[in-house]
């Protein structure tokens, strides 16, 4: 049996050699056309490059487009260069360069076309377009590549390079292939799914010159290409720009939210940069570059970079005192400056003047019965107990988490546990006198402008926020709004927290941000620094009533909270909501930028 099953099997690979001895046979003598076909073309399976999905903002208008880039192929046994000379200057290439290029091309094939030169701009394709007829063995593909007609929003967008080789090894689509491009950071590359498209095939036909002879088979065998997905984002450009000005020369970051949704309206990270120097040829060199800044202008401060709270934290403190019955409206405490030190003056104060004067003793007491709780049996309960409650109230403002939004790396900060103590110290080797700092806003405390910004949507919310998103609708389907999360504090306890919040702009430190045409509610910080001279902190949202705008505001080694943070958040929040600006001094001494006073030296 055995045997006659091989004898078939030979019986079958020789019928099938005589059928392709017989068809190259008739290809060769017989069909005079196909001859003439590969006597004098050749036959090229071209990828269409699909178009990137364009990126408008919340007005509909472009933030990034596309325009057409070329790459060079080379065929080695067709190249005939009739001017070499007028080649070189085309390519911007030395003779030394060129026959490298011709011999790295041969070693991989003859026949086969070699890319030699990438990413030649429109501007430079249309110089040398003339001059194709010269160049025999020489074709070309055009491949999208992002633009940016008003340079901003860095950062945020993230860039589109080409597939390094783990991430072809990721891969699991097997849709790339090496020299692809994809995006990188940001935007693009949480959303490169829907903004990439998914390529085409053509069979093309190309004389001995590289230039197209048309289409093989009237184009039947071609695969069509899908252009990528538009993307809206929820970001106002104009508010983006007018607060990427004021951020001009400073270190730091603001983001804005609509607290109604959760949508980012602008997120500005400084110092940055144009984006367009992450397009073409230039790429490697310009992000060499921008790697080796040490200011560090490719880091979004924004989402990554983490700084404590500070004072704005006290509106937290209060809250949970509050909900856990540790104050209330009319209580007050007698504080001197025994216990840590402090800018407010010695005397009795309530709970809203200590918002107000930002009492750190004030605060120090409030967050000691925090955290030595004595319950019903009146017997003293481990500092551990009162840190794990606080520990769930404070996560409940979205702290210590990436709050979901729609970037793909984004710092969580860092809200300490009795874990991290326990190690830290040791287990039951630590009290309230080893962490009292956390009262202000200091110690371990670590969050993100972003979060500190939701902190105020959830304030001029009442309660509540909804996960901050930047996309708000891709081609013309709405992104849905996340779940609305709420904090565990009742709403009505917010009413004397936004009352104080009012005063500190109208009277107390966030005086420098005043404007009697809107109200603005919110709170300065002073971040303690040990690296240098201190951050300057703000949160705020405006109006008052039916708040469209929360803001935050962080900006390193400028002093007072008061000063660079609260200034720069106040005027992008006048500009956002009244489209212009009416205190043109504060603009001016915002654009200057001196924020550091003798007493701060």
């Amino acid at each position: 049996m055995n045997g006659d099953k091989t004898i078939l099997f030979k019986i079958f690979v020789v019928f099938i050699s005589i059928l392709f001895v017989l068809r190259l046979f008739y290809l060769q003598v017989y069909d005079s056309s196909f001859k003439k076909l590969s006597a004098n073309n050749i036959l090229h399976i071209e990828t269409v490059f699909p178009a990137r999905g364009i990126i408008l903002d919340k007005n509909q208008n472009i933030v990034v487009e596309n325009e057409p880039s070329y790459d060079f192929f080379i065929i080695p046994n067709q190249l005939k260069i009739s001017d070499t000379i007028s080649f070189l200057e085309s390519f911007n290439l030395s003779l030394g360069d060129l026959k490298n290029i011709i011999d790295k091309a041969k070693k991989y094939s003859s026949y086969k076309p070699s890319i030699f030169y990438k990413g030649m701009n429109n501007y430079e394709f249309a110089v040398i377009q003339n001059q194709f007829s010269s160049f025999e063995g020489i074709y070309h593909i055009a491949k999208p590549i992002r633009h940016y007609p008003n340079p901003q929003l860095a950062h945020l967008l993230g860039h589109v390079g080409e597939i390094n080789f783990n991430q072809l090894k990721r891969d699991t689509s097997n849709y790339y292939n090496s020299g692809d491009l994809i995006g990188i950071g940001g935007i693009e590359k949480r959303y490169e799914n829907v903004l990439r498209g998914n390529k085409g095939y053509e069979l093309k036909i190309y004389d001995v010159k590289g230039q197209s002879a048309g289409s093989y088979n009237n184009a039947s065998n071609d695969s069509l290409v899908s252009n990528g997905k538009q993307l809206h984002l929820s970001i106002d450009s104009k508010l983006q720009i007018y607060i990427e000005k004021l951020l001009y020369g400073k270190i730091g970051s603001v983001v804005a939210i609509e607290p109604s949704t959760g949508n980012i309206l602008a997120m500005a990270s400084s110092p940055t940069f144009d984006p367009n120097l992450l397009i073409g040829r230039n790429y490697s060199k310009n992000y060499l570059l921008l790697q080796k800044d040490t200011l560090k202008p490719i880091f979004n401060r924004a989402v990554m970079a983490t700084y404590p709270p500070g004072s704005m934290f006290k509106i937290i403190q209060a809250l949970i005192g509050l909900q856990e019955n540790l104050v209330n409206s009319e209580d007050k405490i007698f504080v001197d400056h025994s216990n840590i030190g402090d800018l407010a003056p010695i005397g009795y104060y309530d709970l809203k003047k200590a918002i107000v004067k930002s009492s750190n003793n004030y605060f120090f007491k409030l967050f000691r019965k925090m955290i030595n709780r004595i319950k019903d049996t009146n017997t003293y309960v481990d500092s551990r107990l009162g840190l794990i409650e606080w520990n769930n109230y404070v996560k409940r403002f979205g702290l210590g988490s990436s709050l979901n939004i729609d970037m793909p790396i984004v710092s969580s900060g860092f809200i300490p546990s009795y874990y991290y103590y326990d190690n830290l110290y040791g287990p039951s080797r630590w009290k309230f006198s080893n962490i009292y700092s956390l009262s202000i806003g200091q110690g371990e405390l670590l969050v993100t402008p972003l979060q500190m910004a939701n902190l105020a949507a959830i304030i001029a919310n009442k309660g509540f926020f909804y996960p901050p998103k930047i996309v708000s609708k891709i081609d013309e389907i709405n992104v849905p709004l996340g779940d609305k999360i709420y904090t565990a504090i009742d709403t009505n306890h917010y009413n004397l927290v936004i009352d104080a919040m009012e005063e500190v702009v109208s009277l107390g430190s966030g005086r420098r941000a005043f404007m009697n045409y809107l109200t603005l509610c919110g709170k300065t910080s002073t971040v303690q620094n040990p690296h240098g001279y201190d951050h300057s902190g703000f949160i705020g949202f405006a109006p008052k009533e039916k708040p469209v705008i929360s803001i935050s505001a962080y900006i390193e080694n400028s002093g007072q909270g008061g000063r660079a943070a609260a200034s720069i958040a106040s005027l992008a929040t006048e500009y956002y909501i009244n489209k212009n600006i009416k205190r043109e001094w504060l603009e001016k001494y915002v654009l200057i930028g001196d924020f550091i006073d003798e007493e701060d030296k």
